[in-house]
């Protein structure tokens, strides 16, 4: 049984700690929390039998040796670097990083501590409806473009109408819509189709500065991918890939609830299965076989960190194309 720890006590947190405990692999052990009591009422909901509100105590004195980390997004780079460098295994909310010199000194640790695993939890890239998608993208006769759309209305932008700024929509923590709802988009473009040649993003600004929306257009050499993301709004449009007279067809390509294939005739045809109850059932799952068996899963695991490498590329271009800076960036220094 691998024990872990967490930093952050929201709901994605539960919802990881739900699918863990489900998956059989796991037992969480500790709880960090910058309040105490915070920390001591989930980890009574959660039978953990440890608390912590100092960083370098959780680290050092934990019974863990796996922390999953849900902080806000400006805080996972330096949090993540910090338990690599203590020896524990990393499970990150994406995104991971903001930028490419931060995922390069992450690789830069974890290259002094071969033995630790490092992994973003971008979730639907483990579930089958996920390679669903792109077994069947390579069965199509040719790829003529896709629309992927994701946009769910944030209860935080309430308090941002009320004149607050909360974290997601904060530049001080690396907020926007492309920093949350995007990321599951650029993994679907790229797992899907490859590292496009071009990439613009046209964002629509809340007042607090952060993309409250906005359209990502990714060209490829034959085919164009258009993005839509955002959390100010809400969108119930399907999402497809289209072929040439057929087409890939999803109910929502970040939770993939439902995908079929429309084929030449406009007969549709249920390739997905039912999908999990909860969602990060999958990737609780493919961590903890990384972990247990090292040598078997390594391709495995290098596949994904290098798709994580290039989503978070791709996230970053795309900021620098808008002109989206966070706050403390230096982007003249990102690749």
């Amino acid at each position: 049984m691998l024990k872990f720890g967490i930093i952050g006590t929201n709901w994605i947190t539960q919802q990881f700690v739900d699918a863990a405990v489900e998956s059989g692999e796991w037992q969480l052990t500790t709880v960090y929390s910058r309040h105490a009591d915070t920390a001591q009422a989930f980890a009574d909901k959660n039978h953990a039998a440890e608390t912590f509100t100092d960083l370098d105590e959780f680290f050092s004195q934990g019974s863990f040796d796996t922390v999953y980390i849900a902080s806000p997004n400006s805080l996972h780079f330096a949090q993540a670097k910090q338990a690599i460098a203590y020896g524990k295994h990393v499970i990150v909310e994406k995104p991971a990083v903001t930028n490419q010199r931060e995922f390069e000194q992450l690789d830069a640790v974890l290259a002094a501590h071969p033995d630790v695993r490092l992994f973003e939890a971008a979730r639907q890239i483990h579930e089958v409806n996920f390679k669903r998608v792109k077994e069947q993208i390579s069965k199509l006769a040719m790829v003529q473009g896709a629309t992927l759309t994701y946009m769910k209305y944030s209860s935080r932008y309430d308090a941002v109408l009320a004149g607050e700024e909360p974290n997601i929509f904060s530049l001080n923590y690396a907020g926007g819509a492309l920093q949350d709802l995007g990321v599951y988009l650029a993994y679907d473009a790229v797992g899907w189709f490859g590292m496009p040649e071009e990439v613009a993003y046209y964002p629509t600004l809340t007042r607090t500065g952060v993309d409250g929306k906005g359209v990502a257009i990714l060209r490829y050499a034959d085919f164009t991918v258009t993005l839509n993301v955002g959390k100010t709004s809400n969108s119930f449009l399907p999402s497809e890939i289209n072929g040439a007279r057929d087409a890939i067809v999803m109910d929502n390509p970040a939770e993939l609830g439902q995908v079929t294939y429309q084929d030449n005739d406009g007969n549709a045809h249920n390739i997905g299965v039912a999908p999990d109850d909860n969602p990060m059932l999958a990737e609780a799952r493919d961590f903890a076989a990384v972990i247990n068996d090292p040598a078997k899963y390594q391709a495995d695991y290098l596949a994904w960190r290098q798709l994580s490498r290039n989503v978070n590329k791709l996230l970053f271009n795309l900021r620098q194309s808008a002109h989206l800076t966070f706050t403390g960036e230096t982007p003249a220094t990102d690749e």
